[in-house]
């Protein structure tokens, strides 16, 4: 467990961002640099500095202070809707990647990179199925090269399919759980499901995601540090278990059918997710 450091969060007033904050902030000096395109100020965690401000600015965002690790959870991260946003893509992404990286190197630092699992979608292929897939896959052999280049204590993660408190519930940026969830609340009949509805994902509670980043922030060096929950399940087995009937959509461009779970280096270090879906799912349909 990190104890008495000071930690820099790049996307800490979003989903991933605010609950790893909150964590943190129990034991630790963390600030949080968010430019609130996803992040939301009622996310903010008492104790926590919040500075607004664009990752690419980071080293004049973050001043003088000095850091012993920076998360970066601040990328753009939808896949379908990165095909109608390649300009917002590559500005959250691909044009922030080496600012960040400098400036965690000169600080001295350690940097936590948020890759996606996205690359490991259908044997790999799909690293090159949509803008957000591609320009994840770029900025960690970025992170690579530059550390074999110059030198650089990093780690990059891969979350698979978070969900739990703070998840976007509406709209384009929505998680899949969130929308299904805030649908039956609403008093839906049926769930849409993007054809063929076979798709499957590793689903993982965000309590396993924080308690995962705060041990290979600690302990991890280098890539391939996947966080994930072993099991998986296709849409439509969500679907069925919030028991409701299938609304079909037409089959979506870069929508993967299955990725490859690479979490054998986090569970070496000693982590074990212990979130159940359908145990999250059927407290969420308890309570409504």
């Amino acid at each position: 467990m990190l104890i008495d450091k000071r930690i820099l969060v790049i996307g800490g007033a979003g989903f991933v961002g605010s609950n790893l904050v909150e964590h943190l902030a129990k034991h630790n000096v963390v600030i949080s640099v968010d430019n609130y395109s996803t992040g939301k100020r009622e996310n903010h965690v008492d104790g926590v500095e919040y500075r607004k401000g664009h990752a690419k600015n980071i080293a004049s965002i973050a001043g003088d202070d000095t850091f012993d690790i920076v998360f970066h959870l601040g990328e753009y991260a939808r896949v379908e809707s990165s095909l109608f946003e390649i300009e917002k893509v590559l500005e959250n992404n691909l044009y922030s990647i080496f600012p960040v990286v400098q400036y965690v190197k000169d600080i001295g630092a350690k940097l936590v990179y948020a890759g996606s699992s996205t690359k490991f979608g259908d044997a790999g292929t799909n690293r090159h199925a949509s803008p957000y897939a591609w320009t994840k896959s770029t900025n960690t052999e970025f992170i690579k090269n530059y550390a074999d280049w110059y030198g650089l204590n990093y780690v990059i993660v891969y979350f698979y399919n978070v969900y739990g408190s703070k998840e976007i519930n509406e709209g384009s940026y929505s998680t899949l759980i969130a929308k299904y969830a805030k649908l039956c609340s609403d008093g839906a009949m049926s769930l849409p499901v993007v054809k063929p509805g076979t798709q499957e994902r590793n689903f993982t509670h965000i309590a396993d995601i924080v308690s995962a980043l705060d041990l290979v922030a600690e302990k991890g060096i280098g890539d391939d540090f996947g966080i994930g929950a072993e099991e998986s399940y296709s849409v439509l087995d969500v679907v069925a278990m919030f028991g409701k009937a299938v609304e079909w959509l037409p089959e979506r461009q870069g929508n993967r059918l299955t990725a490859e779970l690479k979490a054998g280096k986090t569970r070496a270090l000693g982590w074990h997710p212990v979130g159940s879906l359908k145990k999250y799912i059927q407290e969420k349909i308890r309570l409504h």
